[in-house]
């Protein structure tokens, strides 16, 4: 298959990020009953149709045939696998075979590199074997099977490592297009006064003590929040004063939430709850792979219906080529949220990184401490944790 846009556009100069699980590789395995398919795939996903009371009376007299195409609601199963190749979240529909019906819960699937769909009729819908990367048809003896699957492995690997490989230099072209743009007006720093300057100097002497250190830390990063809060929307409200006068004032619109960036976002958590102490917060871990220098999301959990909140505010205490920053934004724009309620909050920043952000997701606001060096070695979270 075409793969699709690259991550920046030089005929028309956008500038887009995608993430390594967009585009992802659909293998699909078919094959008789009892083939050896799930030798092969150890997925099996559930797009069984709901049944009629007809139907449901004619399953239980194991009359109804499951293997027909009629049972399977192949038109859910196709909006899945394009949602899932243009790296969107999908909810997985679980069937159970006791009642004959979906249940009221679902699988959710997120940023897959590969997904293997197995099942008898795999191959039957053109829609689907359009998208397919990989096309495998079990009709063998176990031994030639278990052959297969290593096949099918050493594909992947394959296939792993280009992608890997072209993601690292759209990222680096990436950075390179965005260096040439003028700091956007969104991004907010902090004026310099004699307070912040004095905090700042304090966290950068190595013989400051960690006790003083997250002090200090936690004051700097109060104030980065408080900032922050200016960019969510309020609304007019009224109040009577205890001394019976009405004050005309402004309330938020909406529910304010937070994302920590892992493992250094949660250094800004204490001042969030001192800042706001009801808000809901969610954490996302991303780390860049030794091996393969991409970064990879490797843990998600965010604030229920937090596609409704007003604002939600991104913590990182230091951000230096962006690319953790592209990939959680492009995380939360996945889940729902619109790009102009986020708010990235970092203590310490490199001017490119800032760039390559703002340059990809203009409509994120982005409030920062100071302007860092140049690739400079993330060393907050462990001069606040003591490790």
């Amino acid at each position: 298959m075409q793969s699709l846009p690259p991550i920046y556009s030089s005929a028309t100069n956008e500038k887009k990020y995608s993430p390594p699980w967009e585009d992802l590789s659909i293998i699909g395995i078919a094959g008789s009953s009892g083939s050896g398919k799930t030798s092969v795939a150890m997925e099996i996903d559930s797009y069984y149709k709901t049944l009629t009371p007809e139907q449901h009376e004619k399953a239980h007299r194991n009359e109804y045939d499951f293997d027909c195409p009629e049972a399977l609601d192949f038109d859910a199963l196709v909006q899945t696998l394009r949602d899932l190749k243009r790296g969107k979240r999908a909810n997985i529909p679980v069937y159970s075979f006791k009642d004959h019906q979906r249940q009221p819960k679902t699988t959710p699937l997120y940023s897959p590199h590969v997904l293997i769909l197995e099942g008898i009729l795999a191959l039957h819908d053109p829609r689907i074997v359009e998208m397919l990367d990989v096309k495998i048809f079990v009709e063998a003896d176990m031994d030639v099977c278990l052959g297969r699957r290593n096949m099918v492995v050493k594909h992947i690997q394959r296939r792993l490592q280009e992608k890997s490989e072209k993601h690292n230099a759209d990222l680096a072209k990436l950075r390179m297009l965005a260096s040439e743009d003028e700091l956007s007006s969104n991004v907010i720093v902090m004026k310099p006064t004699p307070q912040f300057v004095g905090m700042n100097t304090i966290l950068q002497d190595p013989s400051t003590e960690q006790v003083d250190f997250v002090f200090y830390f936690d004051r700097l990063a109060s104030l980065l929040i408080e900032r922050a809060l200016d960019f969510t929307q309020y609304v007019s409200a009224e109040v009577t004063t205890p001394q019976q006068h009405k004050y005309r004032g402004l309330l938020p619109s909406g529910i304010v939430s937070a994302v920590s960036i892992l493992r250094g976002g949660s250094c800004l958590e204490t001042a969030l709850k001192r800042t706001i102490p009801d808000c809901i917060t969610g954490r996302i871990l991303i780390q860049t792979n030794e091996k393969t220098s991409e970064p990879e999301l490797h843990y998600l959990k965010l604030p229920a219906g937090i596609e409704e909140h007003s604002t939600v505010m991104l913590l990182d205490p230091q951000m230096s080529s962006g690319g953790a920053a592209l990939m959680a934004v492009r995380v939360l724009v996945d889940h729902g949220v619109e790009e102009n309620k986020i708010v990235f909050v970092t203590c310490a920043a490199g001017k490119r990184g800032l760039q390559r952000l703002t340059s990809v997701y203009p409509e994120v606001k982005v409030v920062v401490g100071r302007i860092e060096e140049e690739e400079e070695p993330r060393w907050l979270e462990k001069r606040y944790f003591g490790c």
